[in-house]
């Protein structure tokens, strides 16, 4: 089984993940989540495999911005934009960037780390359960994109905020 390392996003790699993994839809995602780290609101974490970008995802210090979910948790880590390349899914990719994320928030002297999950996707919600993520409140998940020809798009999602309190261990 070939090893996965994980580790924060640098300023070399925006344009690996922007050859490797697309964002159909939202070409400067990975740029942004870059930026939002260097500002020091999130760490943009990679998963690699034999030097090519694999998976992200992003923790945002600063929570989620859903009312409901700030309501329910204030300002509790979230764990964002999880993504695993299609062909590798199901082979642990995801759950070590969820794992890297909850060791971040534990260094940071973190308790809990949040995250969000649209009621489409059944088998994030199965990861997340295994991982020990129970349900706190229900949302919905609004964000707007910009496509390549510069129109905006307005998008939202139906979803779940679910929370894993971290042991010191």
């Amino acid at each position: 089984m070939e090893r996965t390392e994980i580790r924060p996003c640098r300023a070399e790699d925006v344009p690996l993940l922007d050859r490797h993994l697309p964002a159909p839809g939202a070409p400067a995602r990975h740029a942004d989540r870059f930026a939002r780290q260097e500002a020091g609101t999130g760490t943009y974490l990679l998963a690699w495999r034999g030097g090519e970008p694999v998976g992200h995802g992003q923790v945002r210090w600063d929570g989620c911005a859903a009312p409901e979910v700030r309501a329910a948790v204030g300002d509790c880590p979230e764990f964002n934009g999880l993504d695993v390349r299609a062909d590798l899914r199901g082979r642990g990719i995801g759950t070590a960037l969820v794992r890297a994320a909850e060791e971040l928030v534990r260094a940071r002297g973190g308790t809990a780390l949040g995250l969000g999950v649209a009621h489409a996707n059944p088998r994030a919600a199965a990861l997340y359960a295994r991982l020990g993520y129970v349900p706190v409140t229900a949302y919905t998940d609004r964000w707007s994109r910009t496509d390549r020809d510069g129109r905006v798009h307005e998008e939202a999602d139906p979803c779940a905020f679910l929370v894993r309190e971290l042991s010191a261990d």
